[in-house]
């Protein structure tokens, strides 16, 4: 009997300090990914009301979610010898550099001539010339560490046919999205167009090159919400309960973007549009995390999304992004049509395996 009183004991001891350090590992979370992200956006209304260049700041708010998970792991599980310290500081580096990038944009704003009476932002390329070149280390460091190290933390390649499966999955869905959302707008011709344009096929043709070349930008955000937030939301909140939160909040750390990048004139549309986004399209990112383990498959979905938007709709850069402007009626129409395509995965096996907590 005292034996087994002293077990008990223990195992609430082991449990209490599992979840201070949860706690602490969570604050610093919160602190990194949220705490920088609304510091920047100060930074960001400002640069916005003097008209400056604003695009590093969504390149390297991208950084933040991954760049607190590590900073917290490395901070709370010092005893721990299969962390991949090197690619984790490499990566708080990065983080670190183009961020103070960002901030150089605003106070020392400069441009460059690239000709025919053309001027780019001199920032911006060195922001794109970063996560080039993070990309590059950052794979020559992945593939030096350790296999027990990366899959320890999620960064091993797993479930190949399940992964490949929902990457296909995911491009047919945003294929069949696109199309849906264009006959919406009695414009069938712009179908034909897209199909006919050379560039575009040479596009998405370059597009795994140009994901090898970026991947850091995507995986600073999916490995903050899928491998460290969903899991700890869905523990707390339950399968889609947790999802459907988590959803909430990364829609919620987009303000910043949203109100001063994304758009000049519809703000509150902007907002829900972006809420409605996060919540559909982070189902089927947690749905595809859920159905193989493998960080990579939301990383590599998240990258698909961003970069086939500016492809097919026949502007090859980021500033599709920019300035956009939105109606009431198109934002019924992006909630039927992602609620129908992405929402309905909510009801997929993988939330069903378990029930809710």
């Amino acid at each position: 009997m005292f034996f087994a009183c002293l077990d008990a004991c223990n195992r609430k001891v082991e449990k209490g300090m599992r979840n201070e350090k949860e706690n602490k590992e969570l604050i610093i979370y919160i602190v990194i990914a949220y705490g920088i992200t609304f510091l920047m956006g100060l930074l960001m209304w400002y640069g916005n009301s003097k008209n400056l260049d604003l695009s590093v700041f969504p390149s390297a708010q991208m950084f933040y979610p991954a760049a607190g998970v590590m900073l917290a792991i490395l901070c709370t599980r010092k005893d721990d010898t299969l962390i991949p310290k090197g690619f984790y500081i490499f990566f708080i580096c990065i983080t670190v550099a183009i961020c103070v990038v960002a901030i150089i944009s605003i106070l020392n704003p400069y441009d460059i001539y690239a000709g025919n009476g053309y001027f780019l932002p001199l920032w911006s390329w060195v922001s794109q010339l970063l996560i080039i070149g993070s990309s590059i280390i950052g794979w020559i460091i992945l593939l030096i560490t350790k296999k027990e190290r990366r899959r320890a933390y999620g960064l091993c390649w797993n479930k190949g046919m399940a992964s490949w499966f929902c990457i296909v999955l995911f491009v047919v869905l945003y294929i069949f999205r696109t199309v849906i959302a264009v006959l919406s707008t009695d414009e069938w011709a712009i179908l034909g167009n897209m199909v006919k344009n050379p560039y575009m096929w040479f596009q998405l043709g370059a597009m795994p090159v140009n994901f090898f070349l970026v991947f850091t930008a995507f995986l600073g955000e999916e490995y903050g919400w899928r491998y460290y937030l969903q899991p700890l939301m869905q523990k707390r909140f339950g399968f889609r309960g947790g999802v459907l939160l988590l959803g909430v909040v990364w829609g919620i750390w987009h303000l910043p973007v949203d109100l001063f990048y994304y758009t000049q004139d519809s703000q509150l549309l902007m907002v829900l549009a972006q809420q409605i986004t996060c919540i559909t399209l982070g189902i089927f990112f947690a749905y595809a995390y859920m159905k193989t383990e493998n960080i990579w498959v939301p990383v590599i979905l998240h990258f698909l999304n961003n970069n086939l938007a500016p492809i097919i709709s026949g502007n090859y850069s980021a500033s599709v992004f920019e300035n956009q402007s939105i109606t009431w009626g198109e934002l019924l129409i992006s909630f039927v049509i992602n609620g129908m395509i992405f929402g309905v995965f909510m009801f997929a096996k993988p939330f069903r395996v378990k029930k809710d907590a």
